[in-house]
């Protein structure tokens, strides 16, 4: 699964890295433990380009009869996303990018667990398949949110979890957000492991545990 992640970058560099056209957060300050039901930066396909927004992590989807159901729908399975009822639409039309620069996994280590975190060799920016939706409540209140897909582990996760969220390549992240494409198999496509060459991973302080806590300190490399 994923259920913990970093995105420490500015907001300048996320406008410049997806070739934002119309940018709707007015401050990102760096996160250092994104936990579900946290707002995150998110892209998505806008009319003229890319938009930049906030969604909130765990979805809801449009029929749900209240928003708690959000906590448990933090991930969705590649293998099964096309055919469960609260994504298979939203893998037609409402596909999303959520950048991160790292995220947290647990390894069982005797009778503990301990946290890992997972980034790019080069420590740059990468994006998260999702899928979003708009619920709204009985007073006509809305509330967008996302969900982010998960695959098989790659050679380097494996050692680490049997599950890995699905990072999306450069090259494929235009067909991936793309509207002119409703055909659920082009997408489907790229939910698969990431180039396990390309990324590293390091112990880091068992504090991440703990949502309360979020400062650089949990960055660090314990060896």
């Amino acid at each position: 699964m994923c259920g913990r992640f970093t995105i420490t970058v500015t907001l300048e560099e996320l406008i410049s890295h997806y070739l934002i056209d119309d940018n709707k957060i007015a401050v990102l300050k760096p996160n250092y433990n994104v936990a579900p039901m946290h707002n995150l930066p998110a892209v998505i396909a806008g009319d003229q380009g890319n938009l930049l927004g906030e969604l909130r992590w765990g979805l809801v989807p449009f029929w749900a009869k209240d928003d708690k159901i959000g906590s448990k729908m933090i991930n969705a399975r590649a293998e099964t996303v096309a055919e469960k009822p609260a994504f298979k639409r939203l893998l037609k039309s409402k596909r999303c990018i959520i950048p991160a620069d790292g995220f947290y996994e647990w390894k069982k280590d005797g009778s503990g667990k301990q946290p890992y975190r997972i980034l790019m060799s080069d420590g740059g920016i990468f994006s998260f398949a999702g899928l979003y939706d708009t619920w709204e409540d009985p007073e006509g209140k809305k509330l967008s949110t996302c969900t982010i897909i998960t695959t098989t582990p790659n050679s380097l996760m494996a050692d680490i979890h049997d599950r890995m969220p699905v990072i999306l390549r450069s090259e494929d992240e235009y067909e991936w957000l793309g509207r002119d494409n409703d055909d659920i198999s082009s997408p489907s496509k790229l939910l698969k492991p990431y180039d396990a060459s390309k990324m590293r991973a390091y112990k880091v302080p068992s504090a991440v545990g703990n949502v309360q806590n979020n400062s650089k300190e949990l960055l660090e490399d314990i060896g």
